[in-house]
């Protein structure tokens, strides 16, 4: 069963780098990189790789057809992977659509897993889990230690309360980013679009899916504080802590959106407000890292990025 990824991406070359050398070594048979900036580096040593196709996201680009570079990054990335799953149609079975900060960690080959899906399914989620940041002091490490997914039939807000006293009312099954996951899409089906989340088929959802246990999807949504802050205005205006996005708890049941939580938390205490969120929530502390392991929500994986890139890409 052949699969491959498609990702629009901003981000630093190495990065890029990174994400497409993981790929390539769990086994994706194509790659669809569409680059949000100009990365001439990045795309130069990617296009050297038989298996990575790159596509430049530039004006002419964006203009083809008369259309417009749409302002919101979600509607490009939902846009180019339409594009991808439209060209990948021709050789390969499913393609899943990943951001760069997010890597498969599959425990059985990804192939096998899809080849066992019943032929009526169209698409296949991955369920994430999220990374945690070492402590400001801790020891280098090769290990990256993250948070297990939360079933919803399993009490999930009740679990994310208990392991994040303060904070855990705000945030959805103790995940400051997303608990959707992403999916595999079965290629071959007419007047499918697909977004960051979900697929449809002439605007209705597909009907006919699955999930797949034995794949974790590895968020890297926070590496450490200093990344985190600088990333943190753009998010909150416009990315993943944006004010349209529902809360995880409704405000009266004493929830509020993760948008008002940080702004409030900023405009009571500023900087060290955000860092009181962040070393509850965000940080592989010695007790959260027990707590989560009493509950079985504890992961630990080597993702070795670098050792891949260089392999990959030497």
């Amino acid at each position: 069963m052949r699969w491959g990824i498609v990702a629009t991406i901003k981000a630093p070359a190495r990065d890029i780098l990174n994400f497409a050398a993981h790929y390539l070594e769990i086994g994706a048979d194509h790659l669809y990189i569409y680059l949000d900036d100009d990365y001439e580096s990045a795309q130069s040593r990617l296009e050297q790789h038989p298996r990575v196709s790159v596509i430049r996201t530039d004006k002419a680009y964006w203009t083809k057809g008369g259309k417009h570079r749409p302002a919101k990054h979600q509607v490009r990335q939902g846009r180019n992977a339409t594009h991808a799953y439209a060209r990948a149609s021709q050789h390969l079975d499913w393609l899943l659509h990943v951001d760069v900060d997010e890597f498969l960690w599959p425990h059985r080959p990804v192939g096998d897993l899809l080849a066992a899906l019943p032929d009526t399914v169209q698409t296949a989620r991955v369920r994430p889990i999220e990374a945690l940041a070492p402590p400001d002091n801790a020891a280098p490490t090769d290990v990256t230690f993250f948070k297990g997914f939360i079933p919803a039939q399993g009490q999930r807000q009740q679990i994310s309360q208990s392991l994040f006293p303060t904070f855990g009312l705000y945030i959805k099954g103790g995940f400051l980013s997303h608990i959707q996951g992403k999916i595999f899409v079965r290629t071959g089906l007419p007047d499918v679009t697909i977004r960051i989340h979900n697929a449809f088929q002439n605007g209705e959802e597909l009907p006919q899916k699955a999930e797949l246990a034995d794949i974790d999807l590895c968020h890297v949504h926070v590496k450490d504080w200093e990344t985190w802050l600088d990333q943190y205005r753009y998010r909150h205006n416009r990315g993943s802590y944006r004010s349209d996005l529902r809360a995880a708890v409704p405000s009266h049941k004493g929830g509020m959106t993760i948008h008002d939580l940080f702004a409030t938390l900023e405009k009571s205490d500023g900087k060290a407000g955000l860092r009181a969120f962040y070393d509850e929530v965000c940080v592989a502390s010695p007790d959260l890292l027990k707590a989560l392991e009493k509950r079985g929500l504890l992961r630990a994986y080597r993702l070795e990025l670098d050792t891949k890139r260089q392999r990959q890409f030497p």
